[in-house]
């Protein structure tokens, strides 16, 4: 085996590690096409220039206006308007210092060092190479899915950074200025909690543990030190008592079938923990059941699992063979082809911002146009115009989640709703004084059709004129500027079938909107685009769907 062994070159591995560095890196650095993203960097804007944090809310008219819809609603408002304060300002740093591309490199390194960070943990627990390279592209797998530009990319290092701390107890006095740092950037520094305890009890057992119990205090009382002190966990408990909160998908419990990587990570560092439980580490257990029931919990919790399954996978993994020289040079061979594979795709190194997703050409209309009045807009077109609007025009809803009753009142407007026992949606726009809407059609993640579209483009009503319209946007006013001619309103129909059109273009695995747009034309009547679209439904990847197969097959029975 020694002599296999010496057939690979001296510099082998550490080329395969750069190798790996690179290719993690452009795995991870997608176009920025996140929708919060874009109020996360006006945020910092304003902090930076204003010196001051953004409260009371200087991007949302409603927010003032808004009734608290439940205990402690003012509370999280508050809590979501300062606690990621620092993130946003070094995201705005870095976009004046080398733009979008610097920020999307800025994301990837920080998501390739917390793989390298769950390596380094394998093989430190192991001594394997491989066994390490695997972790951390094992790692890699979960982290892909949050490959986006938001504060929480800070949690995911110093939380790895923290276990990595703890693990080696190398360099502890750097646990409290981390953990200052952490709970300025993000609210998930409460998770260094769970970490610094699970490590002081697995201390109880072993000597000298003193040192390990005061970092541990120190650092938990400098987390303190932010604007909302400790507020964090009951603002955990209020957000998962909302409503709002609740639609939104990352909040939702993973799906575990059929498995991805989430799923098999979880139920094999279980089995392993079972299988060799009388040596398994205190420490080990209680992170793995804390992170599972995180990850249970939530999507957005399930990079926890992804951090430390393959750590405990590796650590009591029953064989530790060496690989064979072949099998080395196909690892190397891999990493090369996946590299080279997404280069020339084009996926990899996307050093740009999806504008293509956002309504930039409805935003120039507006500022040309030196549009002010309130305007309605949809929910994840709002931090892109307070980005580019700001300070002449002020947004109804986005993405910081700031009024429950804002909300409900924007999903009746949205769609259409006109039941009995509330104010209908014109009421609501009327009582919110709008006189200009943007928005785009569809909830592409299930298809669902924005109704306020179709209802606009109706020839009966006449309160509301078409004034622009893209791909990406259409904009409705009152009271049209100067000089700006209304469009036909019919062309509200264009404009939804241009919308999906695109989006599958782009994004193809987002094709619901086709269906939701052949049941918009079936229910006027026009049968022959009603047929296409449905058509254009089913000719991608989609989950199983009679009730839409039996309507295609019904148009097409009519068209003959």
């Amino acid at each position: 085996m020694m002599g296999c062994v010496r057939l690979v070159p001296r510099g082998f591995r550490p080329l395969l590690l750069a190798l790996s560095a690179v290719l993690l890196v452009g795995w991870f650095s997608p176009e920025i096409s996140d929708p919060d993203f874009w109020w996360h960097l006006k945020t910092g804007q304003y902090i930076l220039e204003k010196h001051s944090l953004p409260v009371p809310d200087p991007f949302a008219y409603t927010t003032a206006m808004a009734r608290p819809a439940y205990a402690g609603e003012e509370r999280t408002r508050a809590f979501n308007l300062t606690h990621e304060w620092l993130a946003e300002a070094l995201f705005y740093l870095i976009y004046r210092a080398a733009g979008f591309g610097g920020v999307v490199l800025f994301r990837a390194a920080v998501l390739a060092a917390f793989c390298a960070l769950a390596g380094l943990l394998a093989w430190r627990r192991c001594g394997g190479f491989y066994g390490a390279l695997a972790a951390a592209f094992a790692t890699a797998g979960v982290a892909a899915g949050f490959a986006v530009d938001r504060p929480y990319l800070v949690t995911f290092l110093l939380l790895a950074s923290t276990i990595a701390i703890l693990e080696t107890r190398r360099w502890m006095w750097l646990l409290p200025p981390l953990f200052l740092i952490w709970a300025n950037c993000h609210g998930g520094y409460f998770l260094g909690w769970v970490v610094v305890a699970a490590y002081s009890a697995e201390a109880l057992l072993l000597p000298a543990a003193r040192r390990l119990w005061i970092v541990s205090a120190v650092s938990v009382l400098a987390s303190g030190v932010n604007p909302n002190g400790f507020r964090i966990l009951q603002i955990l408990f209020y957000y998962r008592n909302s409503y709002m909160t609740s639609r939104l998908l990352e909040w939702a419990p993973p799906r575990l079938w059929p498995p991805g990587e989430f799923a098999v990570l979880l139920f094999g560092a279980a089995a392993l923990l079972v299988w060799a439980r009388r040596r398994v580490r205190l420490v080990d257990w209680l992170l793995f059941l804390a992170f599972a029931l995180a990850g249970l919990s939530a999507q957005r919790n399930t990079f926890l699992i992804g951090f430390l399954a393959p750590v405990l996978i590796a650590s009591y993994f029953p064989w530790k063979p060496r690989l064979p020289v072949l099998a080395q040079l196909a690892a190397a061979a891999l990493v090369v082809g996946a590299l080279g594979a997404g280069i020339i795709r084009g996926s990899f190194f996307q050093l740009r911002a999806a504008e293509w997703k956002y309504p930039a050409g409805a935003a120039d209309f507006l500022l040309a146009h030196h549009v002010t009045e309130p305007m309605f807009n949809t929910y994840e077109y709002g931090g892109y115009l307070i980005w580019r609007l700001w300070p002449q025009e002020r947004v109804f809803i986005d993405g910081r989640a700031l009024s429950e009753s804002t909300f409900m009142d924007y999903a009746r407007i949205l769609y259409n709703h006109d039941a009995s026992g509330g104010e209908s949606a014109e009421e609501l726009l009327d009582g919110y004084g709008v006189q200009a809407i943007v928005m785009n059609s569809f909830e592409y993640s299930n298809g669902l059709v924005y109704l306020l579209a179709p209802a606009l483009a109706d020839p009966a009503q006449t309160d509301w004129k078409l004034v622009y319209g893209d791909a990406q946007a259409m904009v409705f006013m009152r009271h049209p500027p100067p000089g700006v001619e209304a469009l036909d309103s019919l062309r509200v129909l264009d404009h939804m079938e241009a919308e999906c059109d695109l989006h599958i273009e782009r994004e193809p695995r987002y094709s619901r909107c086709a269906r939701g747009l052949g049941q918009v034309f079936a229910r006027i009547g026009d049968l022959t685009r009603a047929r296409r679209w449905i058509g254009v439904y089913l000719a991608h990847p989609h989950d199983p769907d009679f009730e839409a197969e039996q309507e295609y097959q019904r148009l097409v029975g009519l068209g003959r």
